[in-house]
Order: structure tokens, then C-alpha cells, then sequence
């Protein structure tokens, strides 16, 4: 993935903010098509975006917008919500944990085979509160850990198919959803740029903004990451014995 030039991108929440910046930043790398999953009516001036109706958490839905796309290289899980409580309603936060973890696996074992056949690539747009909660958005933060986890896992479980898995850990980003956050905030088209930059370096991990920046040396020098290569060895090995 170090050359968009040709390549087929979908992405969710492509209307407004990092999803809308996203969309801008693959055709301006000069992608052949990019898919605009949304839930609203969308359009766009280039001809080469094409408006999906996608609310990843409807089934129909997504089996609709995958059966319409000849190829995909890029499937990028930026879909969202982000609502204030305080865990005392279960709904709040299933509802977050539909969006952030159920549609976005969903969305990726329907894509996988187009993904296996150009090895291609999964990107989710996650939050550095999959690593510490923020507590005014609880439900947020613990469906960001679990969407967390699930790519990692994804990481290991699509490896042998040649799909690579990144989880991208947004800071705060200048969005809809951050608006009334009185702090310094990175604008979407920063962050855009900086999750293909990553993408095309490899990155398991993107820290694509000024805050998320401050975390990279230490997540990667850190134990969990370090344990997290120890269970790759440990599945590598296994495979291999399998396999021998």
C-alpha cells in the first residue's frame, strides 16, 4: 500500500470530518475509485468517488455495498459516534459497541475476499482512549478498547492471507464530534494524510495527530506491544509446527 495510484478505497463515515478528509487525501494520491460509505446522501465533485449507502450496523446494507465493488485495496473503518454518559444505560453503550466493533467486523468478513485478492489493507480509526478511558465518554472508550483488540487480533488472524490490519489512535481532532472541546485540536486533513503516510510505511500503529505523536516511542517500546509480538512468535511457531 505505498502507492494509491489505481488502487480501490472504501471508507465509512466518508460525509464529514476525518471521513470526509480521508476520501480528499486517497484521490488526491491518486486512487482509481474511492467508495463513500455514508447513511446520508452524498456528493462529490470528482467522478471517481462513488456515494454507498452504508450504516455498518445494517447487515442488508453492508452485503449491498460490497456486492457492488469489483475490487478493493483499502478498506477503512472510520464510521462513529461519540455520546456523553456515565454507563448507567446498557443501550448507550451497545449502541457504541454496533458501530465501533460489531459493523466494522461485519464490514471486514464481507470485504475479506476482495482484501485476499489484492492483498490489501484494513484500516480502523480508533481513539488514544482505547488506551486510557476518557470518563465523560465512557461507552465511547470502552467500545474504542474493544475495537482496539479486535484489530489486533484481525492483525494476526488475516496475516496469512496477505490482508495487514492498522489501528490508527486519533487525538483531538478538529470534528463534529470534538466541537464543543475547548483544546488544541489537529485539523482532518492532518490526520488524513498522516494515516496513508502510515499505511504506506507499514505502521501497525498510526499516531497521526500532535497529541496521539506524544504516545508512538512509548507504545512501541511499551509491555503491552511487547506482548503483543510475543503472541505473534507464539502463533508463528505454531503454524510452523503444524505445518512441518
Amino acid at each position: 500500500m505505498s502507492n494509491l495510484e489505481g488502487k480501490s478505497i472504501l471508507v465509512t463515515g466518508a460525509n464529514r470530518g476525518i471521513g470526509r478528509a480521508l476520501v480528499d487525501e486517497a484521490l488526491e494520491r491518486g486512487a482509481r475509485k474511492v467508495y463513500a460509505g455514508t447513511r446520508v446522501d452524498l456528493s462529490h465533485s470528482d467522478e471517481r468517488v462513488i456515494p454507498v449507502t452504508l450504516d455498518v450496523t445494517n447487515s442488508a446494507q453492508i452485503e449491498r455495498a460490497v456486492a457492488g465493488i469489483e475490487s478493493l485495496d483499502v478498506l477503512i473503518n472510520n464510521a462513529g459516534i461519540a455520546l456523553y454518559d456515565d454507563l448507567t444505560d446498557r443501550a448507550v453503550l451497545e449502541r457504541h459497541l454496533a458501530v465501533h466493533v460489531h459493523g466494522p467486523n461485519d464490514l471486514i468478513q464481507a470485504s475479506l475476499p476482495l482484501l485476499s485478492r489484492s492483498k490489501g489493507a484494513v484500516v480502523n480509526i480508533l481513539s488514544v482512549n482505547a488506551l486510557a478511558p476518557l470518563p465523560m465518554i465512557p461507552s465511547y472508550s470502552i467500545s474504542k478498547a474493544a475495537a482496539f483488540s479486535l484489530t489486533q487480533s484481525l492483525r494476526l488472524l488475516l496475516a496469512p492471507q496477505g490482508v495487514a490490519v492498522h489501528a490508527v489512535l486519533t487525538g483531538p481532532v478538529d470534528t463534529d464530534m470534538s466541537r464543543g472541546l475547548d483544546i488544541p485540536k489537529d485539523a482532518p486533513e492532518t490526520v488524513a494524510k498522516a494515516v496513508f503516510v502510515g499505511v504506506a510505511r507499514g505502521d501497525a500503529e498510526i499516531f497521526p495527530d500532535g497529541l496521539s505523536a506524544l504516545l508512538a516511542e512509548s507504545w512501541a517500546a511499551g509491555a503491552s506491544k511487547a506482548l503483543e509480538r510475543q503472541y505473534a512468535e507464539m502463533v508463528a511457531k505454531v503454524t510452523a509446527d503444524a505445518q512441518a
